[in-house]
């Protein structure tokens, strides 16, 4: 069968994985600059797949219009972006990289990124090179803080937290973790066995764990306040496992020194432009934000695209 595939996100789309969807059927690139609803919507009537990434919101409204979808592919491991329960109450096939941990370990984008954060953040790399492109050499304003002998508590140890204890370690910290689900522990990584004891000792904090309604505001202000004072907070997970409220009210009261987020609360929608955290990053070095391009390198995308392919053609030839 000759599949119809619509890929809504395409820009610099693996050479290599568009040579495996051509395999499977005809390929639409959705390239059409500020579209309106309506033209996406109905040129999604007439697709038997969808590929997205993180761009679109895939709602009931959406899944409602591809009326021959069989399956949505998006390289990713969160799925927020998707109503997963209506999509299957539709019978359409969510394929992603959720679970497929043996291949997702080869991938270093978003671990490198969490790294660049904490360094960009405790060297204020960004205010350093902006002092510089407005003709100043002031050395001493810049003045930032060392890794060697902090101690980093990482919240999570799966494949993205085991790489940040690897760079914790290389880098002379001293490493701790919580993670009850994990099996075997890595050698050099003190365990800890509640979230509490971690919070407590953790200078540099950072967090990597899926968002599911267990972890829906899993560090609020009770966490945030067992942090050692001026502790230091990463997020590259999803917004909506902090609260981002507490997080505010605790970079103010100097509680947090300085945070790095690569993820907001409700970062897709409208609010975004109203976020109380972005309004305060306008007017304070200590908050570092990036628009969710952890995983967003040419190396990591390209692969995950190519896995994403293959794993398609090998779903839709097994119906």
């Amino acid at each position: 069968m000759n599949y119809r595939i619509l890929n809504a996100e395409p820009d610099n789309y693996s050479a290599r994985a568009e040579a495996v969807l051509a395999e499977i059927g005809t390929v639409e690139n959705f390239t059409i600059p500020n579209p309106t609803p309506d033209l996406f919507l109905g040129r999604l009537a007439e697709a038997d797949v969808l590929i997205v990434r993180l761009a679109r919101q895939i709602n009931r409204e959406v899944l409602d219009a591809g009326k021959r979808l069989k399956a949505i592919v998006s390289a990713t491991t969160g799925l927020d972006h998707i109503d997963l329960a209506y999509a299957e109450s539709r019978g359409i096939k969510v394929l992603s990289l959720r679970g497929e941990y043996e291949f997702l370990r080869s991938i270093p984008a978003t671990a490198e990124h969490t790294w660049g954060l904490l360094l960009a953040l405790l060297r204020q790399i960004p205010e350093a090179h902006a002092s510089v492109l407005r003709g100043e050499w002031t050395r001493d304003l810049f003045r930032g803080h060392d890794l060697a002998g902090q101690t980093l508590g990482i919240l999570g140890l799966g494949r993205i937290g085991e790489k940040i204890a690897r760079y914790g370690l290389a880098f002379g910290m001293r490493v701790l973790a919580y993670d009850p689900y994990r099996s075997p522990w890595i050698e050099g990584v003190e365990r800890c066995h509640t979230q509490a004891e971690l919070l407590k000792q953790s200078q540099i904090f950072t967090i990597h764990v899926p968002l599911n309604p267990t972890t829906v505001n899993l560090v609020s202000s009770r966490e945030i306040g067992l942090l050692p004072f001026g502790a230091v907070l990463i997020n590259t997970a999803r917004g909506e496992v902090i609260d981002e409220a507490a997080l505010l009210a605790a970079l103010e009261s100097g509680q947090v020194a300085g945070a790095a987020l690569d993820v907001l609360c409700d970062e897709r929608g409208p609010a975004r432009q109203a976020s109380p955290l972005a309004a305060y990053a306008r007017q304070h070095t200590n908050l570092l934000l990036t628009p969710h391009i952890g995983g967003a390198t040419y190396e990591s995308m390209a692969a995950t695209e190519i896995f994403m392919a293959q794993k398609l053609k090998t779903y839709l030839e097994s119906l």
